[in-house]
């Protein structure tokens, strides 16, 4: 497993299974989960940091944070939708 898939694992445990079979079939989705390992990676960068605009930092990646992790939620729940077809 990648550490892109583990950062959503981390925010998706009993999903996990959904998470690798999704990343390894839409490009997409494996970059919505590199966003959220990056951004996850900035953030404990900037809560460690001692420079002047640190909150301000910390505040805007805890933001992209939960988005990214809105977004995963969604992809996830649509991929598990399973459409019913006419007869």
């Amino acid at each position: 497993m990648s550490e892109n898939e583990t950062a959503a694992c981390r925010r998706f445990p009993d999903r996990s299974t959904a998470i690798r079979g999704l990343s390894a079939r839409d490009d997409g989705f494996r970059d919505m989960c590199a966003d959220l390992a990056t951004a996850e990676a900035e953030l404990q960068r900037w809560q460690a940091s001692d420079d002047p605009g640190r909150s301000g930092r910390v505040h805007e990646y805890r933001v992209l944070v939960d988005e990214l992790t809105l977004e995963i939620a969604a992809a996830l729940d649509a991929s598990a939708i399973v459409p019913f077809h006419r007869r």
